[in-house]
C-alpha cells in the first residue's frame, strides 16, 4: 500500500515542482482553502497554542496570526517539492545567506573549526539547508527522523541531499559526529524545538508556557567543544528567505549547565515573537507536563 500511494503521488509531486513560481503559489492558495476552510486541519491545536503563547493579544489578533500561519504552512509544503527541480541559481535567489552569515562561516572554515548549528522550525528550513550547502565551505550534516513511509522517506532524502547536504539519523548523532571529526570542516544542524521525553529534558519557560527542551544539543556541544551557532531563517516576502547566523558560544565546554539550552531557546523565542506566523504552531509542542523533580 505504501508503494501504491507513493507511485500514484509521484507524478503530481513532480508536476508541482515544475510549476513556475506564480502558478506554484496559486496552487498553494488552493491547498490553503482546502486545508483551512474545508478540512480545518489542526485549527484548534494552533488556536490553543497561540492563545497560551500570547495571552496579551486580542482574539482578533490571534485569529489573524492563525490564518497567516496556515497560508505560510501551505507555502512551505509546496516549496519543499520545488527542491526536486529548482536550479542552484534559483535556490540562492529565493533563499540567500546574509553577508554577515557568509563571513562568519568563512572565518570558521579558515580556522578549521567544525561547528554545531541550532535552529527552530521557523521559515523554510529545507531551503536553508540547500543554500548553506551551495555557499558555505563546511560540509553540512542535518539530524533528521526517517519518515514512516520508506518510499516518501527516500524521496525526502533525495531532495535534502540534492545540493550536497548529508543526513544523520537522530539515534546515530553522536557516533557519526565523532566519525566526522577529522577531515573536511563540517557543520551539524540540530532543530531544537521538538518535544523531548519530559524526564530527559531541560525545563524552562518558553512562550509563556512550561516547556521541555532537548538537552542533547548542549551535551554534544560541550563534549566535543565545538562552537555553537544559532541560525534563523526570516521570510523577506512570499517565496523569499534570508538565512541569519550568530555565534552563541565559541567555547561550550566552558559554559554553565543548561546555559546553551537557555541561550538558543531565548533567541528562538525572540524570533517567533517578531514573526509568529512563520513558526510551526501545528506541532503539539506542549503535550507534556513538567515532572515534579525536573530542572
Amino acid at each position: 500500500m505504501q508503494a501504491l500511494i507513493y507511485y500514484i503521488s509521484l507524478p503530481f509531486i513532480y508536476l508541482i515542482s515544475l510549476l513556475p513560481f506564480p502558478l506554484l503559489y496559486l496552487f498553494s492558495d488552493f491547498v490553503f482553502f482546502i486545508l483551512y476552510h474545508v478540512i480545518g486541519y489542526r485549527k484548534d491545536v494552533v488556536l490553543q497554542n497561540l492563545r497560551n503563547a500570547f495571552p496579551n493579544k486580542t482574539e482578533k489578533e490571534i485569529l489573524a496570526i492563525r490564518k497567516a500561519f496556515f497560508h505560510f504552512l501551505c507555502d512551505l509544503f509546496i516549496e519543499t517539492f520545488k527542491t526536486l527541480t529548482i536550479s542552484p541559481k534559483n535556490m540562492l535567489r529565493h533563499c540567500a545567506l546574509t553577508t554577515e552569515t557568509t563571513t562568519l562561516f568563512k572565518k570558521l572554515a579558515e580556522e578549521n573549526k567544525s561547528v554545531m548549528l541550532v535552529m527552530g522550525h521557523q521559515g523554510n528550513w529545507e531551503w536553508a539547508g540547500n543554500s548553506f550547502s551551495l555557499v558555505c565551505l563546511q560540509q553540512l550534516y542535518v539530524i533528521y527522523h526517517p519518515l514512516g513511509n520508506k518510499y516518501f522517506d527516500e524521496l525526502m532524502y533525495r531532495m535534502r541531499t540534492r545540493f550536497g547536504t548529508r543526513l544523520i539519523t537522530m539515534k546515530n548523532t553522536y557516533k557519526e559526529m565523532l566519525g566526522n571529526s577529522t577531515g573536511v570542516v563540517n557543520a551539524t544542524a540540530f532543530i531544537a524545538d521538538q518535544t523531548p521525553r519530559p524526564e530527559n529534558a531541560y525545563w524552562t519557560t518558553f512562550l509563556n508556557q512550561d516547556t521541555p527542551v532537548f538537552k542533547g544539543t548542549e551535551i554534544i556541544a560541550c563534549k566535543l567543544n565545538r562552537p555553537i551557532v544559532y541560525v534563523h531563517i526570516s521570510r523577506v516576502k512570499r517565496g523569499y528567505y534570508e538565512l541569519h547566523a550568530e555565534m552563541l558560544s565559541d567555547n561550550p565546554a566552558g559554559t554553565a549547565e543548561n546555559q546553551i539550552s537557555e541561550l538558543h531557546t531565548r533567541r528562538l523565542e525572540r524570533d517567533i515573537i517578531a514573526s509568529p506566523e512563520t513558526w510551526l504552531w501545528s506541532h503539539r509542542r506542549w503535550k507534556h507536563k513538567r515532572p515534579f523533580d525536573a530542572v
